[in-house]
């Protein structure tokens, strides 16, 4: 499985960035002390070392504040008795003042390195929740390869709007995949609810259909418990998929989502919803009779699902995403390369990178020994 974007580690701007901030304060010593040595004496530059402790204070732990601190403070002793300056009041009084910054720097840092803690221990929390949320799926379902690209939108988040399952239950593979109307920690909630009422009902439920009708059941039913949550005003896209055992086929429920695109070699089709279904919580705004589709799925075929993060991603023309003939032209590219050229394709194709959140779950049926695929 390819979970592309799923995680996002420092990248290398930024280890470079904090690189730079550590070695700052040494660069400032040895160019003050240059230019002091080098310039005449009429020239003084060590008030300028104070900055050193001072900028450690954003990189460095307490004690290496302190001994930054330490060194400026060194430095500037050297430099004074460079100059063959008897000891006077005015070192004394730099040395003092280069303490006080020192002890102020030390100070900073502690607090600093005592919030980055806490903030280290929340983020690990917040990240447990996330994949319990959304969890990694796995290499492989019974006969079927997945391959995740998921990207949040907000920076440093690894859940969004956008939401995925895939489980094996009695006689077939079932799959969802869906995106809640908006952004931010509300389009989460409602996914979270979304996920939990297909976790809860998959294995029972007789058809998608039914499993359709649970998205809603749910929803409403959350909405009920908790008033104050903005759930019950948001809607979800959701295609749901089902593989059965020992059949060439896939069933497909679609609750307002863009048609997943089933590629057989370099051919690539969109399934054809004839009577898609409403969003999930817009049922009650219409009779809402839920259709599924049967289309074939056979050994070496490939299914993109997919969230509008991916098709409605423009040029700076305006024009969307050309899913289908990209698909088409990656058609020999290894399945579990996938989803990081996907991933890097609409990057380079949107106009300000992805500012959306993106989900795509590449299923793949394997060509079976001895068999051609259809």
């Amino acid at each position: 499985m390819s979970d592309v974007g799923h995680r996002r580690p420092p990248g290398k701007a930024e280890r470079t960035q904090f690189n730079l901030g550590r070695a700052l304060p040494f660069l400032i010593l040895v160019m003050t002390a240059a230019a002091d040595v080098l310039t005449p004496d009429r020239e003084r530059f060590e008030r300028l070392l104070v900055a050193a402790p001072a900028l450690a204070a954003v990189t460095w732990s307490v004690r290496g504040t302190i001994g930054i601190g330490l060194l400026a403070m060194a430095v500037r002793a050297v430099l004074h008795l460079g100059r063959d300056e008897a000891l006077v009041p005015e070192l004394l009084a730099s040395e003092v003042v280069l303490a006080l910054v020192t002890a102020a720097a030390a100070w900073v840092s502690h607090v600093r390195t005592r919030y980055e803690k806490e903030l280290r221990e929340v983020t690990a929390v917040a990240e447990v929740v996330q994949r319990v949320v959304l969890r990694p799926l796995p290499d492989r379902l019974g006969r079927f390869e997945l391959h995740l690209l998921y990207v949040a939108a907000a920076a440093k988040a690894r859940i969004g709007g956008d939401f995925y399952e895939a489980v094996r239950v009695p006689g077939a593979v079932r799959i969802m995949l869906g995106d809640v109307q908006g952004k931010g920690l509300g389009a989460v909630e409602t996914a979270a609810v979304l996920l939990g009422s297909f976790r809860a009902t998959v294995n029972e439920a007789p058809d998608l259909a039914a499993l359709a009708d649970t998205l809603d059941e749910g929803l409403t039913r959350y909405s009920g418990w908790d008033p104050e949550s903005d759930a019950a005003e948001r809607f979800a896209t959701v295609v749901l998929v089902e593989l059965p055992d020992g059949q060439d086929i896939a069933r497909l429920l679609s609750c307002g989502h863009p048609a997943p695109l089933v590629q057989r070699g370099a051919e690539v089709t969109p399934v054809a919803f004839a009577d898609p279904s409403l969003p999930v919580n817009l049922a009650g705004l219409a009779e809402n009779h839920h259709r599924i589709e049967e289309v074939p799925f056979g050994p070496g075929d490939r299914m993109l699902l997919f969230t509008d993060g991916v098709s409605e991603t423009r040029d700076r023309a305006g024009t969307f995403y050309p899913l289908e003939l990209r698909l088409r032209g990656w058609a020999r590219e290894p399945a579990a390369e996938l989803p990081g050229i996907l991933h890097r394709d609409l990057a380079a194709y949107g106009v300000d990178g992805l500012d959306d959140d993106v989900a795509a779950l590449l299923v793949v049926r394997p060509p079976e020994p001895g068999r051609l695929s259809s």
